[in-house]
């Protein structure tokens, strides 16, 4: 592609920028007002930061670097040697919320004390882990890069710091980022060695800090790093290649595979390189791999990796419902590439992928109290859940406080401060409303205030409050699942996934968008084993699940028909679930027929006798296990 037609991004105002494609990218002026999307910021502002900074003293993470300051350290706290990454991550959701004013008490001195230390400890030459450099560690700099996880380090620094650089003008962090990425470039740079991390992250990192800092230096490492997998410079133990996603050259790899969070990120890397690149080989290999990834390896919820072993991606059709792994960071990370093909492509696909995975399998991983996470987020739980084998422990039903490996707490952190920043884009002069919520929205051409109860509800009305004196478009998404949507009571078809709306636009127009959402039922495709002769239950954006305490017969036993899900009541929440619409349905109550695992099929399948109809409530998914321990599933058997 020409550079006239492909130009990098530059800055446009505070902290955005403007990519090739023509979108600004975040809108700096994007703030959420109301609705779930700004109770879950308040949530996460007032319960889950401060829970997880006393995690974070607590496990011993700043300790880990305030040690690094003694002649005489004690030993390292933890059990993996990538524990700064939670520290990393947190600080870039500060950055968001002391950028904002926001931000609680003892948020700023958290902030401030951290990066304080940073500073300090730093080596001279830049490089940075509280791990690698006690003087006791087992291991040095750089021996292992399948496992050290010292550049994903370094990706989550570079994150937090561009972070603190647009959104609070501070750049303490953007120099200490700086430092240690720039040893990196010397030391794998071109020409140098050829090594490359073995869980990608600082791909995209790195084209961050280009965008930032305008070094090109960053952008031709990122490219390095991605390129290089496939060719075995990364030295494996414990795992295979495939699960490093280094058995094949990115451009050649069939399908996502591998550790599910390293595949995701990887990609998302990939995507920023076709952004500043416009290499065509990468976009073909990345639309080739989403398209396979949606079409035969993704959860209804959105979860992604199927396998508990390798916290990895299965093969095609393999979802098991009840081992699910879909980890909370690979729903970020599912989210982070959707949101990267959309700014590339414009295609609304991606958006809805990006919402359902929001609103299901990442809102999944936070209790309703925000003190308290999922790791793993299958979609079913057995009655007798605490029977398990292997390498778990306990077999607790619920969420926990706090992780051995707390990769996912302080993820959920960053992402949840962040989310305003994917509402909507501008693009080649037009309003794109990416992802409905209660808003207002301002590029340097328009204002508009948005008002809906979404995902609750499927009105939107859009109002208008400042407007250029020229023809302007505001671009609304259809989600897939909507139909029969009006626009001010008119009937509208979308195109590719848009409605588009160009006019002069005066202060006080406004626009009603209506999205219907009835209920409606799910069936899986008959490659897909684990749930075939189920149903699964969704409205809107939103898949909902049955708990035990829910249904007078066991959840097991229950069967639903399309009549049942055509019938269904949308109605007002429980007592212990606020703010939250269920769905009151009957279903049918078929015990097993038979008592054998295994009985002979017969020309004539004995009917179950006895068979009564009760009355079941279904609650959202990502609010199951708030209340008790009990059985849940999300498909449920059909008639």
């Amino acid at each position: 592609m020409a550079s006239e037609q492909l130009r990098t991004y530059a800055r446009n105002r505070a902290g955005a920028v403007r990519t090739a494609t023509g979108a600004v990218v975040p809108l700096p002026t994007v703030r959420i007002t109301g609705g779930l999307l700004r109770h879950w910021q308040d949530r996460n502002r007032q319960s889950t930061i401060p829970h997880t900074i006393e995690q974070l003293r607590s496990a011993g993470n700043v300790d880990n670097l305030s040690r690094l300051l003694l002649d005489d350290p004690p030993a390292y706290r933890g059990h993996y040697p990538f524990l700064d990454t939670d520290l990393y991550k947190t600080l870039e959701g500060l950055a968001y919320e002391i950028g904002a004013g926001g931000a609680g008490d003892g948020v700023r001195e958290f902030f401030d004390e951290v990066v304080g230390l940073l500073e300090r400890v730093q080596a001279e030459d830049g490089y940075l882990n509280s791990f690698f450099q006690d003087p006791a560690a087992a291991k040095k700099p750089w021996e292992d890069l399948a496992w050290g996880h010292e550049l994903y380090n370094l990706g989550h620094l570079i994150q937090a710091a561009v972070a603190a650089s647009r959104r609070m003008g501070d750049g303490r962090l953007l120099d200490v980022a700086v430092k240690f990425a720039d040893l990196a470039v010397r030391r794998f740079g071109e020409g140098r060695d050829e090594a490359t991390c073995g869980h990608p992250e600082v791909e995209m990192a790195l084209v961050e800090l280009y965008r930032e800092t305008g070094e090109r230096d960053y952008l031709t490492q990122a490219s390095l790093f991605v390129d290089r997998r496939g060719h075995g410079h990364l030295k494996h133990r414990i795992f295979s290649p495939e699960y490093f996603q280094d058995h094949l050259p990115f451009r050649d790899l069939p399908s996502v595979t591998g550790h599910a969070v390293r595949m995701a990120y990887l990609a998302a890397g990939a995507t920023d390189l076709y952004l500043e690149t416009g290499d065509r080989t990468l976009l073909d290999a990345l639309d080739r791999l989403w398209d396979d990834m949606v079409a035969t390896k993704l959860y209804l919820t959105g979860g992604l990796g199927s396998r508990h072993s390798d916290e990895a991606i299965g093969d095609r059709y393999e979802l098991p419902s009840e081992r699910a792994y879909s980890e909370t960071c690979a729903a970020i990370a599912t989210m982070q590439w959707a949101w990267r093909m959309f700014v590339a492509t414009g295609g609304a696909k991606y958006l809805d992928v990006f919402e359902r995975v929001l609103f299901n399998a990442y809102a999944v991983g936070l209790s309703a109290d925000g003190k308290a996470f999922f790791y793993d987020n299958p979609l079913q739980r057995r009655p007798d859940h605490e029977q398990r084998s292997g390498a778990e422990t306990g077999g607790e039903p619920l969420r926990r406080s706090w992780f051995t490996c707390p990769c996912c707490p302080p993820n959920i952190v960053r992402w949840m401060a962040q989310l305003g920043d994917y509402v909507a884009v501008e693009r080649r002069d037009a309003l794109c409303i990416a992802l409905y919520a209660e808003s207002r929205i301002e590029t340097d051409a328009l204002t508009v205030n948005v008002e809906t109860a979404y995902p609750w509800d499927g009105d939107v009305r859009l109002m208008v409050e400042r407007a250029p004196d020229r023809p302007y478009a505001i671009k609304l998404r259809i989600p897939a699942w909507a139909h029969d949507v009006t626009l001010d009571g008119e009937p509208v078809t979308a195109e590719d996934g848009w409605l588009t709306v160009e006019r002069n636009w005066a202060e006080g127009d406004t626009l009603r968008l209506h999205l219907p959402m009835p209920v409606r039922g799910h069936v899986s495709h008959p490659h897909l084993d684990a749930t075939r002769g189920a149903v699964g239950v969704a409205r809107g954006p939103l898949v909902y699940c049955v708990e035990q305490q829910d249904s007078p017969a066991p959840v097991d036993d229950l069967v639903l028909s399309a009549h049942h899900i055509a019938a269904a009541d949308i109605s007002s929440p429980l007592a212990e679930l606020p703010g939250a619409v269920v769905l009151r349905l009957t279903a049918d109550v078929v015990p097993a027929s038979s008592p054998e695992l295994y009985p002979e099929l017969t020309a004539e399948h004995p009917a179950a006798k006895g068979t009564v109809t009760v009355p079941v409530t279904l609650v959202p998914y990502f609010l199951w296990g708030n209340r008790r321990p009990e059985a849940i599933r999300v498909w449920i058997r059909a008639q």
